[in-house]
């Protein structure tokens, strides 16, 4: 059995058994994969897939459980490579976060020019996508981190950790009757055409079930996927616009008066997690403290090592999250 016929298993499995997809990801050849395959099966003396004349229809129950083995194998010799990287060099390498537009575009960048000032020979890859996708992004190991608010897919192969707590407002432009009531009720902000985030995007899910527990049934009129689109859209009057209040950009939306509810839309929490069992190193450490500085790096190693222990989750329910962006009822005039 050789290490390269587990990662071409794992690349199979990940590409839907489509095996010409998986030698376009790994740069190789599709009957390379297909005889390692075969050479696999007849060591092992068990078929690993349900074929349908040259295709491959399914995985057979010992496929999967040679595939969830091989997985941690994988996972160990990453772990390995990335103990003697950190041995040899502690100062380079990589970092690749798999995140949402909202967190990309408003939250991280401070954060990023802090980290490449104190580690400038880390290169560091942002890779955006919906909260499915940067989800399946960290779970099959094209990234170390995931930061995200909404449901992130696969998370029971996750460690995640809380970072910061957020809240919704509304924004109107200055000349709009509602810029002159501050704080607004629910009942008020639904007698306009809204204008908000997609199904599934920055926590649209708390909006919903707001407005649904307050009986109400709001007109969105148009939805997007980030907040710039959103301010677009509302300064060109579509109707008002209901955005992450870390998504406001002071100098870029001087045109715009930032409500917020009341009583207040439901607080945010955005996590940061990585793969269980993942090898962190000492500059990914630093990244986590960077995010969220209440996670001391004794507790994100505690977790690492047993996320499930109840000393850890009694901990993570206790830690006092800071909260991004003004909170509750304050507004921004």
């Amino acid at each position: 059995m050789k290490l390269q016929q587990l990662r071409y298993l794992r690349a199979i499995a990940r590409h839907n058994l489509n095996i010409s997809e998986a030698a376009q990801h790994l740069h190789t050849s599709q009957p390379g994969i297909s005889k390692q395959v075969r050479l696999l099966e007849e060591e092992l003396g068990v078929p690993l897939f349900h074929r349908s004349g040259k295709h491959l229809t399914d995985m057979t129950d010992v496929g999967k459980k040679i595939l969830h083995y091989g997985e941690k194998i994988l996972q160990d010799v990453d772990n390995i490579r990335a103990a003697a990287d950190e041995a040899c060099d502690d100062q380079n390498g990589e970092l690749r976060i798999a995140t949402t537009h909202s967190q990309a575009r408003y939250v991280l960048p401070p954060i990023i020019d802090h980290f490449k000032t104190r580690f400038p020979g880390v290169r560091v890859q942002i890779h955006q996508g919906s909260p499915p996708q940067v989800g399946g992004m960290l779970a099959h190991g094209e990234a170390d981190f995931v930061i995200g608010t909404d449901p992130i897919a696969h998370s029971g192969q996750m460690v995640l950790l809380p970072a910061y707590r957020w809240y919704h407002c509304v924004v109107v432009p200055r000349d709009h009757v509602l810029a002159k009531e501050g704080a607004i009720t629910l009942e008020r902000l639904a007698e306009f055409p809204i204008v908000t985030y997609l199904d599934g995007f920055t926590g649209r899910t708390k909006l919903d079930a707001d407005f649904k527990r307050a009986g109400l049934t709001p007109e969105i009129v148009l939805t997007a996927a980030d907040a710039d689109v959103i301010k677009t859209y509302v300064r060109h009057g579509m109707g008002v616009g209901i955005i992450a209040h870390v998504a406001l950009e002071p100098g870029y939306d001087d045109d715009l008066v930032a409500l917020n509810t009341h009583p207040a839309f439901s607080p945010n929490i955005t996590r940061i997690g990585f793969r269980r069992g993942a090898w962190l190193r000492g500059y990914m450490f630093e990244f986590i403290a960077m995010l969220a500085p209440h996670l001391g790096a004794e507790q994100v190693a505690r977790a690492a090592r047993d996320p499930d222990a109840p000393a850890v989750q009694k901990l993570l329910t206790q830690i006092k999250l800071p909260t991004r962006g003004p909170s509750r009822s304050s507004v921004r005039a």
